[in-house]
């Protein structure tokens, strides 16, 4: 595993491929309140490129063209979170999503148990660390820990993906799953406007 650390952006010249895993580092979980601070990648190749972010203009066309590139499928685990966070601080709406922790709920009915984590030793056979889940992410540097961390968290995505798809196929829910991928960002521009909290299909 390498793991590359930009500073600002993504370079001109990087090509991550048609499938993109993505996560984010933050502050904190509250939208206007806690900055983005960090946005990890990777292709599947076992590489993963981490951008620490030039707050708070968020100069980074590069990634920003990443991020909306129809043409590139951007993988997340609970993408509703880290697409939010893109549109409120980058300014571009991602897609096309694909998203484990949905995957992952409709296709693992078995078990209540879908974050990242127990999701990655199931389906990789991977154990992932969270010991630098809750850390500074604004630091001035990022400690090796932290980098490594980061791209813990893109490096199986893709791997997760495959295994989930075969189970939804086999279990007939791959449309289901796929409307749900598209209506992501959509869902994540409800939080931003104030409804992050309710279920707007719910009954009460």
């Amino acid at each position: 595993m390498t793991v590359y650390l930009h500073e600002g952006d993504l370079p001109d010249d990087l090509d991550l491929g048609p499938e993109v895993a993505v996560d984010s580092e933050t502050m904190g979980l509250r939208f206007r309140r806690d900055p983005l601070c960090v946005v990890q990648l990777s292709s599947g190749d076992g590489d993963a490129h981490v951008v620490r972010l030039n707050r708070p203009g968020y100069d980074c066309p590069n990634l920003k063209r990443l991020m909306a590139d129809r043409g590139v499928l951007k993988i997340f685990h609970f993408g509703r979170f880290d697409i939010a966070m893109v549109e409120l601080h980058l300014g571009v709406e991602t897609g096309p999503v694909y998203c484990t922790k949905i995957a992952s709920k409709l296709a693992r009915t078995y078990t209540d148990r879908h974050g990242l984590k127990d999701v990655a030793r199931e389906m990789a056979g991977i154990d992932l660390s969270k010991a630098q889940q809750s850390s500074d992410w604004g630091a001035p540097e990022l400690s090796q820990a932290q980098l490594e961390y980061a791209a813990s968290d893109v490096l199986h995505l893709h791997v997760i993906m495959r295994r989930l798809n075969e189970m939804l196929v086999r279990e007939d829910r791959m449309t289901l799953a796929q409307a749900c991928f598209d209506f992501l960002p959509t869902r994540a521009r409800l939080d931003l406007r104030g409804w992050d909290e309710m279920d707007i299909f719910a009954h009460t």
